[in-house]
């Protein structure tokens, strides 16, 4: 607020695009070739900006999350279940990324589930943080003990293979629970991670932004001015050979 008390933010503008349009252009330039955008708050000017987004080298459609109003972001991938076959990524609607990030999980990620992580000097209560064994996952969430974290967790996942009904499953049970509506998302995965099937991959280095705060606006403008600059925006990027 003010900025999304109208628009999703998805939608705000960042050095002239929108998250979403940075978000569509990366996963291009990466060599994804479908895109699905699971939608809730006006929903109508997402799947406006979604259409537009289609071009010969990416297909994007929408998904309507109609319990988005009385659940977190849990209930967007309790909609998406049937979007779940095969490998695919997931990525947060807010989290700014680029290429090499994409490019550097599709070609070290071996695990079923694999969890894109940052490290930083200190983390805050709003990052979602991460407890390793090695390149495993072994717990994430926001209320994770400052003395128990490793990394965080950057909002974005690969799932390969079993993975995605195994993530399925796990969203599921998570909202049989009473407050299962009140949950993340990434509890599920936090489940998971007890079974030694969540890996991760460290992404130091490479640059990113999640947009939370006003403030995170401005840094996200510094950024993709940087990006703006460079020739995956145009599309002129090698797409990834093993790209989904």
């Amino acid at each position: 607020m003010p900025l999304t008390e109208f628009r999703p933010k998805c939608l705000l503008s960042v050095s002239g695009r929108s998250v979403l349009d940075w978000q569509v252009q990366a996963l291009a330039a990466s060599g994804v070739r479908e895109i699905v955008v699971v939608t809730g708050f006006v929903s109508e000017a997402v799947e406006d900006a979604a259409a537009r987004l289609n071009s010969g080298s990416v297909r994007v459609r929408t998904l309507l999350n109609p319990f988005y109003s009385v659940a977190d972001n849990i209930g967007s991938c309790y909609v998406a279940r049937p979007e779940m076959n095969g490998d695919f990524l997931l990525l947060n609607g807010d989290t700014l990324i680029e290429p090499a990030i994409l490019q550097s999980l599709l070609r070290q990620a071996t695990a079923p589930v694999t969890v894109t992580t940052d490290r930083k000097p200190c983390y805050d209560e709003d990052d979602m943080k991460v407890s390793l064994d090695g390149r495993w996952l072994t717990a994430i969430g926001k209320k994770l003990p400052l003395e128990q974290t490793d990394a965080e967790s950057i909002g974005l996942l690969l799932l390969r293979g079993e993975g995605g009904a195994l993530f399925a499953r796990g969203v599921e049970s998570v909202l049989r629970e009473p407050e299962g509506l009140k949950r993340y998302y990434l509890s599920a995965i936090d489940r998971l991670a007890e079974t030694k099937q969540v890996g991760i991959v460290d992404i130091a280095g490479k640059r990113w932004r999640e947009i939370d705060f006003p403030q995170d606006l401005a840094l996200a403008e510094e950024l993709t001015a940087i990006w703006a600059q460079q020739d995956w925006i145009s599309g002129k990027a090698e797409p990834l050979a093993a790209s989904q």
